[in-house]
């Protein structure tokens, strides 16, 4: 069975929200492109929520030439949305009622790993139903210090335990944390 990898930059006050805003200006790291190339050749569907869709279809359309821009644009895409009516990023199927079960049914098609980027509503809701198999926290080394409630990994949400997989450090001082559910 396919597992669904979360993926999240978060910084030190919990931000999530809006990663391209983010202090720039950092040393990048060879290391972490590596680990997101990795992730992506082994998964072959994204999924995702309305917010993350907006951010996303606006920016890598328009990307290409690399091996993150290439096989995000080319794989399929699941944007969980009530409102969404049409997408416009190629590839790209709207889940427009409960998306429990058409994701679990993805889960049960043969294929390669899912990956997630953020973590809102619907990862609240994979959590809830068993869904989510690993959550990769990208730490990075800085208060934002701005954003409200939506900005913020924290929501309501089930009590959930975690065991610690993996921690990688990077050059630059972020930290990947992988966790799987106890």
């Amino acid at each position: 069975m396919r597992k669904i990898i979360n993926s999240t930059y978060i910084t030190l006050d919990g931000v999530i929200a809006n990663p391209h805003l983010w202090p720039s200006g950092r040393v990048s790291d060879d290391a972490g492109v590596a680990m997101q190339t990795e992730l992506l050749a082994s998964c072959d569907v994204l999924i995702m929520g309305r917010h993350t869709y907006d951010s996303f279809a606006a920016a890598w359309p328009t990307r290409s030439g690399d091996p993150i821009s290439d096989r995000i644009n080319t794989m399929a895409k699941y944007v969980v949305s009530s409102s969404l009516r049409q997408a416009g990023w190629h590839n790209t199927t709207i889940i427009s009622g409960d998306p429990v079960g058409p994701i679990a049914q993805l889960k049960q098609e043969p294929g390669k790993d899912i990956i997630q980027y953020g973590f809102g509503q619907l990862s609240y809701a994979l959590l809830h139903h068993g869904l989510l198999d690993e959550l990769r926290l990208w730490v990075h080394p800085f208060f934002v210090g701005r954003g409200g409630p939506d900005s913020l990994l924290y929501r309501d949400g089930p009590t959930s335990q975690f065991d610690l997989v993996d921690t990688r450090r990077l050059r630059n001082g972020d930290i990947i944390l992988t966790y799987r559910p106890a």
